[in-house]
C-alpha cells in the first residue's frame, strides 16, 4: 500500500485532501506542522509528501532542503504563493510538483498519481510501446524485434523522453540531464543532432505510433499519436 503524509496546517483543508486520496486506496498521515511531520517521517515509510509553504513552525521549503539531504521522497508543494520566483524556488530545493491554492482536489489527486507513477522505482527498466522494446537496464533497444543501435547519447535521451510522455522537456532540462556535469560546455547544436538521429531510427517507420515532437521555442515531448510527416 502507498502511504502518503499531508502536511497542512488548515484543518479542513487537510481532512479534504485526505478524504479525498484515502478513497484512491492510499493510506493517509496527517500533520499540521514541520515537528509532526518530521516525527511522522522518522517512524514510518513514506512513499510521497503533500507539503504546504507556509507552517506554524517554519517554512515548507526549508522543509523540503532538508528531506532533500537523506532522502528522494516525491514532494508535492500546496501554496497560495503564485509568483514565478516562488514556484522555480520550490522545484530548485527539490519539489516534484507545485500546485497554487485554490485547486481541485480531484486535480490534486491526478497530480498524486503522476508523480508516483513518474516516480516509481524500476518503472523505465523494460518498456514496450507498440513495435518498439526498451529494456534500459540490458541497454537493449528493438523495433520489430530488431536491435536498434543507439549511442549513450541516444540512450540517455530516450530514457528521459520516455519517462516523461506528454510532458514537454526544455532544451535546457535535457542538456543537464544528459550531459550533466559537462552541460555547461556543451553546444545547443549538439542537442539537436542527437534528437535528429534518435528521430530517423524510431520514427522511420509510418505505422509506429509514437514519436519525438518538437515545441518550438521550448523544447520537446514523447507522444503517442500520428507521427507527423
Amino acid at each position: 500500500m502507498t502511504t502518503l503524509l499531508i502536511v497542512e496546517d488548515d484543518l479542513s483543508l487537510n481532512k479534504g485532501i485526505a478524504l479525498t486520496l484515502s478513497r484512491s486506496g492510499f493510506i493517509i498521515k496527517q500533520a499540521y506542522d514541520i515537528a509532526t511531520a518530521e516525527a511522522i517521517m522518522a517512524s514510518a515509510s513514506i512513499d510521497l509528501l503533500i507539503l504546504d509553504i507556509n507552517l506554524p513552525d517554519g517554512s515548507g521549503l526549508d522543509f523540503c532542503e532538508s528531506i532533500r539531504m537523506v532522502s528522494e521522497v516525491p514532494i508535492i508543494f500546496l501554496t497560495a504563493n503564485d509568483l514565478e520566483p516562488d514556484i522555480v524556488t520550490g522545484f530548485e530545493l527539490g519539489g516534484d510538483d507545485y500546485i497554487t491554492k485554490p485547486f481541485s482536489l480531484m486535480i490534486l489527486r491526478a497530480r498524486v498519481l503522476a508523480v508516483l507513477r513518474r516516480t516509481a522505482p524500476g518503472k523505465e527498466e523494460q518498456i514496450t510501446m507498440g513495435p518498439l522494446s526498451f529494456d534500459f537496464g540490458k541497454l537493449q533497444y528493438y523495433k520489430h524485434n530488431q536491435p536498434l543501435s543507439l549511442s549513450r547519447t541516444e540512450q540517455k535521451l530516450l530514457k528521459v523522453l520516455v519517462a516523461n510522455p506528454g510532458n514537454i522537456l526544455t532544451r535546457e532540462q535535457l542538456i543537464n540531464r544528459i550531459w550533466s556535469e559537462d552541460a555547461d560546455f556543451v553546444d545547443e547544436n549538439a542537442l539537436t543532432v542527437a534528437i535528429k538521429r534518435l528521430r530517423s531510427k524510431i520514427e522511420d517507420d509510418p505505422s509506429s505510433p509514437f514519436y519525438i515532437k518538437t515545441v518550438y521555442g521550448l523544447g520537446y515531448m514523447w507522444m503517442k499519436g500520428q507521427t507527423p510527416g
